[in-house]
């Protein structure tokens, strides 16, 4: 697992990095003292930029994929 983290680019290490980050921020403010709303409204806008940041890493792997099967039909 380490070795395959090693390997991937710098941009896929920085998503995953803030994913992480987001993630468990998320968490952390679904357990802080705080008042209702305010933790409702934390917990869902980190838990938005977690989700953008894994659906945009998604989307460029996909596109990653098809460029790389595109090249393998026209070479």
């Amino acid at each position: 697992m380490l070795e395959k983290m090693r390997r991937a680019s710098s941009v896929t290490r920085v998503e995953y990095s803030l994913m992480f980050i987001f993630g468990t921020l998320c968490i952390a403010a679904a357990f802080a003292p705080l008042e209702e709303s305010i933790r409702i409204a934390a917990v869902g806008t980190l838990f938005g930029f977690t989700a953008g940041i894994w659906v945009s890493h998604l989307v460029q792997v996909l596109q990653r994929a098809s460029g790389a099967r595109t090249a393998d039909i026209a070479g």
